[in-house]
């Protein structure tokens, strides 16, 4: 009795939200590759390396700024390999986001690409707010997200077999030649939830992480974490500047020390209290283990921050967990392999959705032929 209205619940959740599970799939695969298809695809994200001197980030500023007059340097990112230098203007109110690419020894302008447009942004629209204006849209996926954990748990509870014959039956397909299609798509519904039922639960978590902030607090508290989720960034208390260009003496501090890092990323102050951020990261490819280092603006001075976006080395086990959230939910936590393996996951999400219509589609089919051709019966 029980299972009648789980099986209930189960398909009409399913139907309810189906199209809009299929379209978050979907894009979330195609979004995965992001990086490997424009590394392959835009040749202005690279340049030869020569034998010259790199330019400073004031440098740097006063071309992008030329280029695009009136916008606001959000950030200025260099790698040690043969990656074009990458500039990003970005502003809330009014809203602009822009990524600028420029040859590191020249200074020439390679291309600016509006972040508004193009293939990759309309996916991530569609992944994150199914192209619905953001307000709506982040709350839609929010909720469409809550009903498919719901549907997941169902789903399981309704594919746990009774015995060990049923077990085998239901953990592998095992047709023959006269087995009929709604068999065998009944199967295909049943073992595929099966297999993608961990990786569900995981893009489930951490994509709630990311549109619901209640849940990733109580989420990093339930794994032990205690420092802050929140962003907060330091305050710069004035006194007398020990430099003309202070983002130029902290790119030589890190340069002349010779750290191992693949990127390093600077963000000039937005206002004369802010201080300036760093991000210094070892990968080209994840980022939780990037330091994230701030100082004082005038003094250079670095500032000590207690939220969970600081120093790699002080991250707690809670902390690294919340830091991996995207490498995770894409993959790259485990490289080219995961990638992979997270972009046929989704794909096997998005076509649960259809199985489930079509097993819908079948029983709605013979109820209705009954209903119509009683004298048949």
């Amino acid at each position: 009795m029980i299972k009648k209205y789980l099986r209930k619940f189960h398909l009409w959740l399913g139907l309810i939200t189906g199209l809009l599970v299929f379209i978050i799939s979907i894009t979330g695969c195609l979004y995965a590759f992001q990086k490997e298809i424009q590394d392959f695809t835009d040749e202005y994200r690279f340049v030869l390396k020569e034998n010259k001197r790199i330019l400073l980030p004031s440098e740097i500023q006063q071309i992008a700024h030329k280029e695009l007059p009136g916008k606001n340097v959000h950030s200025i990112k260099y790698y040690q390999d043969n990656h074009s230098i990458e500039v990003t203007f970005y502003h809330r109110v009014p809203f602009y986001y822009y990524i600028m690419y420029i040859n590191p020894y020249s200074g020439k302008v390679l291309h600016t690409q509006n972040m508004e447009k193009g293939f990759f942004p309309f996916i991530l629209k569609g992944h994150m707010y199914l192209w619905l204006p953001q307000e709506v849209g982040r709350v839609v996926v929010l909720l469409v997200t809550l009903l498919f954990s719901m549907i997941v748990l169902s789903g399981f509870i309704l594919w746990l077999p009774k015995n060990w014959h049923m077990l085998k039956k239901r953990i592998w397909f095992k047709w023959k030649e006269n087995t009929k299609w709604k068999r065998k798509n009944w199967d295909i519904h049943g073992i595929i939830g099966f297999y993608s039922l961990s990786f569900s639960l995981i893009f489930i978590i951490t994509g709630l992480v990311w549109v619901m902030p209640n849940f990733a607090i109580w989420y990093h508290k339930a794994i032990g974490g205690e420092k802050s989720l929140i962003y907060v960034e330091p305050v710069s208390r004035y006194i007398k500047p020990i430099s003309k260009e202070p983002l130029d003496a902290i790119y030589h501090q890190y340069d002349s020390s010779r750290i191992n890092f693949a990127q390093i990323e600077l963000h000039p102050p937005e206002s004369d209290s802010s201080s300036i951020s760093v991000v210094i990261n070892p990968s080209y490819d994840t980022y939780w283990k990037a330091d994230y280092v701030y100082y004082n603006q005038f003094s250079l001075k670095e500032i000590r921050v207690n939220h969970i976006w600081g120093h790699y080395r002080d991250a707690h086990a809670a902390d690294k967990l919340l830091r991996l959230n995207y490498d995770i939910h894409v993959g790259s936590a485990l490289g080219i392999t995961g990638k992979i393996l997270a972009c046929i996951m989704s794909l096997l999400i998005a076509s649960l959705p259809i199985s489930g219509s079509l097993i819908w589609y079948g029983k709605w089919r013979k109820k209705s032929r009954v209903v119509s051709y009683p004298h048949i019966i």
